[in-house]
């Protein structure tokens, strides 16, 4: 499968599981606070839905043409004005929109230039960013209502990767390592991965490592919430969800430590 499809397909799914999550909740539900500290389960949706309004019927043809973001605010106003029945439906127009955009698309349209959430890339780093956001708001949504979900699966192992691709990033800003120490994070759980990073003038992944400066030992959702400023470190660390193994000051620096976005 190639790399567009994987993430249309991975986005499909995203768009069906909040579907069907905020089709069974209750008008209370709706007005629970999610685990971002700006919005309830409600102002989540808006959020996710006026974001696929701004890029609905949109493809870029490169920097120059990025999507009309001066138009979300409006979208979300507008969304949050809805109940959570006309919500869910005006979700799923939206959506339909937006797949019927993608089938229209092609591979040469993935790799066209684009202005992104983090920075100049591509139209398909793009959707894999959105993925990635819906993803982690469904599990923002559904954590304060004790609602599980599964973790793993192909969806899981996109959105870890856009954490993935800022390792570098978090290890040399965050945690801050300095020169010749090293990490292995041994994510395990729902998905599992490792990834080793070294300071060598700059932190920089390696494939392997033999002596690494600390072990981070996380269930992936742990990971995934520490990365994404979600909950209080000091749960999972008790909980036992994230340990560290190797130099001990620098693992308990490093558990408490990952946060790159929010």
């Amino acid at each position: 499968m190639g790399q567009r499809e994987l993430t249309i397909n991975n986005l499909d799914a995203c768009w069906n599981s909040v579907v069907d999550f905020l089709s069974n909740i209750t008008d209370q539900q709706w007005e629970t606070q999610s685990l971002c500290p700006a919005w309830n389960i409600k102002g989540v949706a808006a959020h996710m839905v006026a974001v696929e309004q701004v890029l609905s019927n949109w493809v870029p043809t490169g920097l120059d043409t990025p999507p009309p973001f001066q138009d979300g605010e409006e979208h979300f106003g507008a969304a949050m004005k809805m109940s959570g029945g006309d919500l869910v439906a005006h979700m799923q127009r939206t959506f339909d929109v937006r797949r019927a955009n993608l089938a229209e698309t092609t591979d040469e349209d993935f790799q066209t230039e684009s202005m992104t959430p983090v920075g100049p890339s591509t139209y398909g780093r793009f959707m894999a960013i959105r993925e990635f956001d819906f993803w982690m708001h469904e599990r923002d949504c559904r954590t304060p209502l004790s609602l599980e979900i599964d973790n793993g699966g192909p969806a899981a192992e996109m959105a870890l990767n856009e954490v993935h691709l800022s390792i570098g990033y978090i290890v040399g800003k965050k945690i801050g390592l300095t020169e010749g120490q090293s990490i292995h994070f041994d994510i395990t759980g729902a998905v599992d991965r490792d990834i080793y990073v070294v300071v060598d003038g700059r932190a920089t992944e390696t494939d392997a490592l033999d002596h690494p400066t600390l072990t981070l030992h996380c269930d992936s959702m742990a990971f995934m919430n520490q990365a994404c400023g979600r909950i209080d470190p000091e749960i999972p660390i008790a909980g036992g969800q994230i340990s560290w193994s190797g130099d001990e000051e620098l693992g308990a620096h490093a558990a408490r430590n990952l946060r790159f976005t929010m």
